[in-house]
């Protein structure tokens, strides 16, 4: 009896370390995956809410800080004063003043960029954010919302005022039409086709990128954790 006893106690001992060490091994892929996670910000401007949705579902999928382009000055609530200053602004190369900034900006490995589209450009003050913000040879990510005619000139836009940075390959999605009175679009059904968009996007790109890759496995092993 003593010896069953003894052989049953070696095995639950030896059982023990097993489990011991199979967690001990969970625990350090996961800590291994935090440690190697990259730095991401996601900065965007955002109107009506529709590109601000759009990072959000990008922060779920990836992590990282959310950054809205604020200005020192905001543009009119009516719309039509907004696009007539809007083409000034552009017609002039005008740059508006903001009250957004972002220190040590080159400290972070990915920088997504949202926009819309307004008067088939890149919105001055997303042109203003990347002028104050020397971005060197960093991995911006550009993301869009339109009213269906497109991104226009943004990716030159971006590149423009972007030199050395590695642009990797947009989303572009519609959103509402401000001048129909179509605004906040991202809710029921088109927010969950949106929200499928973005996470096949950033498969995608994870594809050829080692970062985005890191940043999803980050992401998937911190939802798995216990």
């Amino acid at each position: 009896m003593r010896v069953y006893f003894f052989v049953l106690v070696l095995l639950c001992s030896s059982l023990s370390c097993v489990f011991a060490d199979a967690n001990e091994n969970a625990t350090a892929k996961n800590n291994k995956a935090t440690a190697a996670a990259p730095k991401v910000v996601i900065v965007y401007l955002s109107r009506t809410n529709n590109t601000k949705t759009v990072a959000e579902f990008i922060q779920q999928a990836v992590g990282g800080e959310l950054v809205a382009i604020e200005l020192q000055t905001p543009y009119p609530e009516n719309y039509q004063d907004t696009v007539e200053q809007v083409r000034q602004e552009n017609q002039a190369g005008y740059l508006p003043a903001l009250k957004t900034t972002i220190k040590n900006i080159t400290s972070y490995d990915v920088i997504f960029l949202g926009f819309p589209t307004w008067g088939m450009q890149m919105p001055p003050p997303v042109k203003s954010f990347l002028a104050e913000h020397q971005l060197g040879d960093t991995t911006v990510i550009p993301f869009n919302t339109n009213a269906g005619y497109g991104i226009g000139s943004g990716l030159s836009d971006l590149t423009r005022y972007c030199l050395d940075c590695r642009v990797l390959p947009e989303l572009q999605l519609k959103g509402g039409i401000e001048r129909d009175g179509v605004l906040f679009v991202m809710e029921g059904a088109y927010a969950v086709s949106v929200k499928e968009k973005v996470q096949h996007w950033l498969r995608t790109l994870s594809v050829d990128n080692e970062k985005i890759k890191g940043l999803l496995q980050h992401q998937s092993a911190k939802e798995a954790a216990p």
